[in-house]
C-alpha cells in the first residue's frame, strides 16, 4: 500500500464511546475523562449520527443547574466521511475547517468510526521513522 492509496478506514478508530442526545451533559463529561477522549459522536437509537460532542462544547454546559442535555450543546451541522474517503482528503477537510476530528459514517448515515487529529499524528511519526503505514 502507497501513502497516496490510504484510506480513512486505515486510521479510523472503530471502538468508540457514544453518546444520545438525551443524556446529561455531566454524564459524557464524565465519559470522556474516563475514555481519554475529546470526541464524543451522538447517535440515535439506529447508531445513526445526529451530532458531535467536543469538550469545547461541554466547557460552559458544566455546572448548569438544571444539568442541560447532549442535545443543548452538541454540535450538529457535521462534516463526515465514508471509510472509502481518501486518507488525504479527510486531512484536508480537517485543515479547512480547523475541526480535529471527522466521523465516518457509511452509506445509511450510521457511525462506523472516527477519525481524529491524533491518527494523523500516529501516522507522520510511522512514516518518519519509515515504518509500514498501515496499523
Amino acid at each position: 500500500m502507497t501513502r497516496f492509496d490510504l484510506s480513512v478506514s486505515d486510521l479510523m478508530s472503530t471502538a468508540l464511546i457514544t453518546v444520545n442526545r438525551n443524556d446529561p451533559v455531566t454524564g459524557a463529561h464524565a465519559e470522556m475523562q474516563v475514555g481519554v477522549v475529546r470526541h464524543l459522536p451522538v447517535v440515535d437509537e439506529r447508531g445513526r449520527l445526529v451530532g458531535l460532542l467536543s469538550d469545547r462544547d461541554l466547557l460552559g454546559a458544566l455546572g448548569a443547574k438544571p444539568p442541560k442535555k447532549i442535545n443543548d450543546v452538541m454540535t450538529r451541522d457535521i462534516i463526515s466521511v465514508s471509510p472509502e474517503s481518501k486518507a488525504h482528503a479527510a486531512a484536508a477537510l480537517m485543515l479547512e475547517n480547523k475541526i480535529s476530528s471527522l466521523p465516518v459514517v457509511d452509506e445509511k448515515g450510521t457511525l462506523v468510526g472516527l477519525v481524529t487529529q491524533t491518527d494523523y499524528l500516529e501516522l507522520a511519526r510511522r512514516a518518519l521513522l519509515g515504518l509500514p503505514l498501515e496499523r
